[in-house]
């Protein structure tokens, strides 16, 4: 399991992982992932956690709001995937190159825990040995 601290170097990363409810993916393989905020308006079905998704309404220092935001994951098996599985989910793999897209944001825990750190790709890169 690749853990944020772990990463050296961004060739030690080979995808993302993005969990979905099942009957989502026929409308992600037109309108592609979307934030919660996007999916919500589109009648998505949800996987996620009432109790989580109220500490998601604080925003990312100098960017947006966290339900703006697609949720991407360095590894499915983590403790959103042990609270959801007992749902029909899926887990998409997502090329790497997703990093280069302008905004992304990384964290190196749950975006919405009180001790998260909100990083950007120049920031991840100066962290990992190159």
């Amino acid at each position: 399991m690749i853990d944020f601290y772990s990463i050296r170097t961004f060739d030690e990363i080979s995808e993302f992982h993005c969990i979905m409810p099942m009957i989502n993916i026929p409308s992600i393989l037109i309108q592609g992932i979307l934030s919660y905020d996007q999916a919500s308006k589109m009648g998505h079905d949800s996987i996620a956690l009432n109790v989580v998704q109220s500490r998601r309404e604080k925003s990312v220092p100098g960017g947006l709001r966290l339900h703006q935001y697609a949720n991407l994951y360095f590894h499915a098996r983590n403790p959103m995937m042990y609270r959801i599985r007992n749902n029909r989910i899926c887990i998409l793999r997502i090329d790497k190159s997703i990093c280069t897209i302008a905004g992304v944001v990384y964290t190196d825990r749950n975006a919405a825990s009180d001790y998260v750190r909100y990083l950007s790709v120049d920031e991840v890169q100066s962290l990992v040995v190159n």
